[in-house]
């Protein structure tokens, strides 16, 4: 009798090796999608933390030295951005820097100086 056909050792290894090559493809879509997520948060954070920087600067005036907390929703992400001013050994300029945190985790954090206009 001659039988045509795959054993099923044949068909289990096939499977095994089908099985480990999609949970490898899972494993690369979920982390092109956290990166894309991150990258997604980054940039909202970055408007965030540049529209304070130019809030202040539209001030022109030297902004008080001291730290402050504004909340910024970008594109329905809840942001908050902690703003630091601080003297320099040059009495009319002062470091800004300011921190975007996302849920307590901190996203980026841009800083320049500023002197008087």
């Amino acid at each position: 009798m001659n039988q045509r056909g795959f054993t099923l050792i044949e068909v289990l290894v096939a499977l095994g090796i089908t099985a480990v090559a999609l949970m490898a493809g899972l494993k690369a879509t979920g982390s092109l999608s956290r990166n894309a997520e991150r990258q997604t948060v980054s940039m909202l954070g970055q408007i965030c933390a540049e529209n304070e920087l130019i809030a202040l600067r539209l001030r022109r005036q030297l902004p008080d030295t001291g730290d402050r907390s504004v909340a910024c929703t970008q594109a329905g992400q809840a942001l908050q951005v902690d703003v630091s001013v601080r003297p320099t050994p040059n009495p009319t300029f002062r470091r800004v820097d300011a921190r975007v945190l996302n849920q307590g985790e901190q996203v980026l954090q841009l800083s320049t100086v500023m002197g008087r206009n």
